[in-house]
C-alpha cells in the first residue's frame, strides 16, 4: 500500500539561484491526492501550477504538480519556472524511481506536490536546474526515509540558526 502523506524539504545552492524545495508525497486516494487535484482549480495571478513533464507528452511518474512559492512577476521568471526548474523537478522524480528511491511498483499510486522557489533576480539557468534537481532528489529521499528524525531535530535545534532570519534568533 502506498504511503498516505510524507514531507520533504531541501535547500541547495546560494545566491539568486538558490533552490528551496518543499515537497509532499502520498497516495492519490489520500490527502496528497486531494491537494494534487485541487492545485489545478485554485490557481491565482502569479501562481500557476503545472504538471512536471520531462518533455511535452512525457509526464514525470509519479504524477507531480509544481507550485511556485513566490509570485511570478515577469516573463523571465515564468520561463525559468516552466523551463529549467520544471525540467529539474521532472528528471529528479523519474531518476528517483529509476534509482529505487521511489518504489517502481508504487509510482502509479503516488503523487507529489513540489513547491519551487525562483528568485526574481536569478539569471543562471544551469544553476537553477542543478540546484533544483539536487534539492528535489534530497526532498524525496528525506520524505520517504522520514528524515530528519525527531532525535536529530531535537539535538540540532539549540545551535541551528535559520539562514534568512537575519540574526533575529540571537
Amino acid at each position: 500500500m502506498a504511503i498516505t502523506l510524507s514531507t520533504g524539504e531541501s535547500l541547495v545552492g546560494d545566491g539568486n539561484e538558490v533552490a528551496h524545495i518543499d515537497l509532499l508525497i502520498g497516495s492519490k486516494s489520500g490527502p496528497v491526492g486531494a491537494a494534487f487535484a485541487s492545485a489545478f482549480t485554485t490557481e491565482s495571478d502569479g501562481h500557476t501550477n503545472l504538471m512536471a513533464v520531462v518533455t511535452p507528452n512525457l509526464p514525470a511518474k509519479p504524477d507531480t504538480v509544481i507550485t511556485n512559492k513566490v509570485t511570478i512577476k515577469g516573463e523571465k521568471q515564468a520561463v525559468q519556472l516552466f523551463g529549467p526548474a520544471q525540467a529539474a523537478v521532472a528528471r529528479a522524480v523519474v531518476d528517483s524511481v529509476s534509482e529505487g528511491i521511489i518504489p517502481k511498483d508504487q509510482a502509479d499510486e503516488l503523487c507529489m506536490i513540489v513547491g519551487v522557489f525562483i528568485h526574481w533576480d536569478a539569471s543562471d539557468d544551469k544553476a537553477i536546474y542543478d540546484n533544483n534537481y539536487t534539492a528535489v532528489k534530497e526532498s524525496i529521499s528525506r520524505a520517504l526515509k522520514g528524515e530528519p528524525s525527531m532525535d536529530k531535530v531535537l539535538s540540532d535545534t539549540p545551535e541551528a540558526r535559520h539562514p534568512f532570519a537575519g540574526g533575529a534568533e540571537g
